[in-house]
């Protein structure tokens, strides 16, 4: 099987099947609605792909009998009194950005570009985004 297309929305419904199919093998899947194309990808292999791309910059900094933790250039940031629960304030502290950005900061000039970190945050669970923000456990 090689790339997958289809050239209206139609036949992409009646062939549904063999474009998920094509997207879950990580083989090119799209689909024409008017002047648009839109790629079918399997969420996994997306997540994966924008964790390597998309790396965090979260900076740690101990502060007054705890951990604060921001991302440089966006308006991100949590505190807690352990490392770990400032990193579990961070992860929900992004769901809200994102929740926020689908809302109303997709269109905003300062917040457009950050489309891939909202994908990702929108498409990692909870142990993903901390293993993002930190690193992997050695």
């Amino acid at each position: 099987m090689t790339a997958v297309h289809f050239d209206s929305y139609t036949e992409a419904r009646a062939h549904l099947k063999a474009l998920l199919d094509a997207a879950e093998r990580g083989r090119v899947a799209t689909v024409r609605r008017e002047s648009a194309v839109t790629a079918i990808v399997d969420v996994e292999r997306l997540r994966h792909y924008l964790a390597a791309v998309t790396p965090s910059r979260a900076q740690t900094v101990p502060e007054d009998g705890g951990w604060s933790i921001f991302i440089p250039g966006l308006p991100i940031a949590a505190d807690g009194r352990t490392f770990n629960e400032a990193v579990t304030e961070m992860v929900g502290a992004l769901r809200e950005y994102a929740e926020d950005w689908q809302d109303h900061l997709l269109d905003a000039p300062n917040h457009r570009e950050n489309w891939g970190l909202v994908q990702l945050i929108s498409l990692s669970d909870d142990d993903q985004l901390h293993e993002w923000l930190v690193g992997k456990a050695r």
